[in-house]
Order: structure tokens, then C-alpha cells, then sequence
């Protein structure tokens, strides 16, 4: 193992992961293990969704949260808590201190969505919005800590997160004990973590994959160089593993336990929440849904039976509009045509005839008619069709081509 603190890995074992499953009866649900049929056939052998998008607060940070603040001294929890997050451990966090008696302070970002702030609030923290990213929210939660003497609750980077989120390890093994591959989202890298602690241990059989954005994919470099590493900028419309470093308490666990970390790009990422909509029926935010953004991307890749873990659902509806456009738009189902017709009337309602007639929707239309690029009796027509896939996108091109038009580039 290459990474200077390499004993973190001894640090947390399963033992700790059974005595937080201890910790946790009643207070965490065991979420559910569905099957799916689509991602079964794509990948060749049975795939199963472990619903953590499902649990209490919507994510699994409840989890880590709960036993964290559930093992602090007495005079630590009359001094109350304070975290920072821009949606699932700050709910997280609400929640187990609420059902702790511990006052809980969280720092958003004041562009969190407004879901996300009302849900905090409403678990009985205390929320305070600082900042327009989570390095500024973060800065001012441990400013806050120093100030007040509050024990600050870090989202993924100590033991007892750690061991929390575990658990969902120990569950998926009693779920699924045909298990070959666990693929997890990774962000600081303490769900993933925890359950290669839980999992290798009892089963190192079992391969563990990790996911990252390829727009906020900070392991990779990271055991490259032996050590975490910052990569600075992060853009990835997955803000649960938009983390630009790695924990070092999660990191020396990853290095030495996961057997691959792989990155997915966006459509994916998009195709992948649409996919858990429509065939799952399940709602799950685009970091949740990274393992399955990973099986569409490389199907191949991956030994069944599968676990993917969809590791929460708390996606604001604004974002999850523009998702699904996204990920509708990489699965083929719309189709923007350019084309050039003669300027008379009628001539647009005939153009309109012959989409309909291929069973295309029309959801937007611009007509130009007076540009200097068109002849006197031409007008171009620029359209957004929603589609039923790549197949009906041909099909579409064919009826235009047949019908006379001339689609442009």
C-alpha cells in the first residue's frame, strides 16, 4: 500500500460495521433490493438496484451520521454539531441529531435548492446559507466549530461515518449473497469505503467497483500518486459526488480495497437517472445513479450477479427537468432538423403533415422567412422533434428525404 496513512485501513473493520448496524436498528432502514430485467439483459447476468434513495431522509448519509454523532461524549453533545453540505448529509445530519436531542447547525450554499433547505429545516437543524460553493459553506461550518466549541461533522473523512455507511454492505451480502460485483458512486469516497471494509472482508471474493463524474473524478489521480490530491475545478451535474479531494481517512481503505475506481461522463449520468425513472420507477439523483450510468456505459465490464447501489433520490425537481432532457437527448428521443422549404402558403402546414404521419412530436418551431442566405421563394425551418430512439430518428430522415425535402447539416 502506497499511501503514507495506511493504517487508517485498521482503523475501521467490520466489527465496527456490525457494532454501527447495532447502533442503527430501528433508527436506519434496511432499503430494499430490486431486480432489474433491462439492466439484467444489457449486462448479460442479473443486476440488482440497492435502494438507498429509499432510506429515511432519502440517502444513506443518515447512516454515518447517526452513529458519529450517536458515539460523542456527553459535554460534545451539549455543545451541539454543525455540518455543511448542500443537500443529503446536511439532511442527514438534521435527522440523527434530531432524533439524538443535539442541536445541529448546517451551512448550505446559498444556491442549495430550496427542497433541500426546507428538508433540513424541517429535521431540526438549524440552517445557516453561506457561500455559493460547498469550499466556502465548508470553510464557514468549521469557523463556526473553532468559534463555538461544536463538533463538526465531517460528511465521508472519520471511522464512524465510515463504519455507518458500511452497513450497507453487510446488508447487501444478506440480500444478495450470489454476489460478484458491488458498484458504488464515489465522491470523498466513505460509502465506498465502508462497504469494501464490510464486504472484502467477509466476502473478498466480491469485486468492488467505484464511479466517479468525469467532471469531479479526484481518485483516479489520486492513486496514481499514492495520495490524496486535489484536482481543483469540479463540473458534474451529480453534486452528491461532486467532491474535488479525497478523504484520507476513506482513501487509504479505496486504495487498498476497491478493486477499480472508472469514471462515466455526463450523458451517462443522464441516460442512467431516465432509465431508473422509466424501467425502475424509482427517483434518483444523478450522483445516485452513477453505478447504473456505469453499466450502460461499458456493459461488458462487469462479472454478475451485480449490485449497483443507488445511493439517494433527494434530485431537485428544476434539475431533474433539465436531466431528463439530457438524457433523453442521449438516448436519441430528440432530433433537431434544419431544412429549406418553398416560401408558400400551406407549405409549412404540409412539412408539418409528413412528421406527423411518421408519429414524430413537434415541440419547437422556427420559421424564418426573411434572411439574406435564402432565396426569394424560400423559407428555412429549424424543428424539435421528440422521438422514440435512434431508429425512429432515421426513420424520420427517410420521410423527408421521400417526401422532397432537403435536411440540412
Amino acid at each position: 500500500m502506497s499511501y503514507s496513512n495506511a493504517d487508517s485501513l485498521h482503523r475501521v473493520t467490520v466489527d465496527d460495521v456490525r457494532g454501527a448496524r447495532k447502533m442503527l436498528s430501528g433508527i436506519a432502514r434496511v432499503t430494499a433490493m430490486e431486480g432489474s430485467r433491462h439492466l439484467s439483459q444489457l449486462v448479460g447476468a442479473p443486476v440488482h438496484l440497492k435502494c438507498e434513495n429509499l432510506q429515511r431522509t432519502g440517502s444513506f448519509k443518515l447512516r454515518g451520521a447517526y452513529v458519529r454523532i450517536a458515539g460523542l461524549l456527553p459535554e460534545e453533545r451539549a455543545a451541539g454539531v454543525v455540518a455543511a453540505s448542500a443537500g443529503n448529509h446536511a439532511q442527514g445530519v438534521a435527522l440523527a441529531s434530531s432524533l439524538l436531542g443535539v442541536h445541529a447547525t448546517v451551512f448550505m450554499p446559498k444556491g442549495a435548492p430550496l427542497p433541500k433547505i426546507s428538508a433540513t429545516r424541517e429535521y431540526g437543524a438549524e440552517v445557516r446559507l453561506h457561500g455559493t460553493v460547498v469550499d466556502e459553506t465548508l470553510a464557514a461550518a468549521q469557523a463556526y466549530a473553532a468559534e463555538t466549541g461544536a463538533v463538526f461533522i465531517h460528511p465521508f473523512d472519520h471511522h464512524d461515518v465510515i463504519a455507518g455507511q458500511g452497513t450497507v454492505g453487510l446488508e447487501i451480502l444478506e440480500q444478495c449473497p450470489e454476489v460478484r460485483t458491488i458498484v458504488v458512486g464515489v465522491g470523498g469516497g466513505g460509502l465506498a469505503a465502508g462497504i469494501a471494509v464490510a464486504v472484502k472482508t467477509l466476502r473478498p471474493d466480491v469485486r468492488v467497483v467505484g464511479v466517479q463524474a468525469e467532471g469531479a473524478a479526484a481518485y483516479p489521480p489520486s492513486l496514481a500518486a499514492g495520495r490524496p490530491v486535489s484536482i481543483g475545478h469540479v463540473a458534474t451535474m451529480a453534486d452528491g459526488i461532486k467532491v474535488g479531494r479525497p478523504g484520507d481517512v476513506p482513501f487509504g481503505i479505496v486504495d487498498e480495497l476497491v478493486d477499480e475506481v472508472r469514471t462515466v461522463p455526463e450523458g451517462a449520468l443522464s441516460a442512467a437517472l431516465l432509465l431508473c425513472l422509466e424501467r425502475a420507477k424509482l427517483v434518483v439523483e444523478p450522483a445516485g445513479a452513477s453505478p447504473v450510468a456505469a453499466l450502460l456505459d461499458a456493459p461488458d465490464a462487469f462479472e454478475g450477479p451485480v449490485v449497483a447501489v443507488l445511493s439517494g433520490g433527494n434530485v431537485d425537481p428544476v434539475l431533474m427537468e433539465r436531466v431528463l432532457r439530457h438524457g433523453m437527448a442521449a438516448q436519441g428521443r430528440y432530433l433537431a432538423v434544419r431544412l429549406r422549404l418553398t416560401d408558400r402558403p400551406g407549405a409549412l402546414a404540409t412539412l408539418l403533415g409528413v412528421l406527423s404521419a411518421a408519429d414524430a412530436n413537434v415541440l419547437d418551431v422556427s420559421h424564418v422567412r426573411t434572411d439574406s442566405r435564402l432565396g426569394i421563394t424560400e423559407a428555412e425551418v429549424e424543428l424539435r422533434l421528440e422521438t422514440k430512439g435512434p431508429e425512429h430518428c432515421a426513420e424520420l430522415g427517410r420521410a423527408l428525404r421521400e417526401a422532397g425535402y432537403t435536411v440540412m447539416d
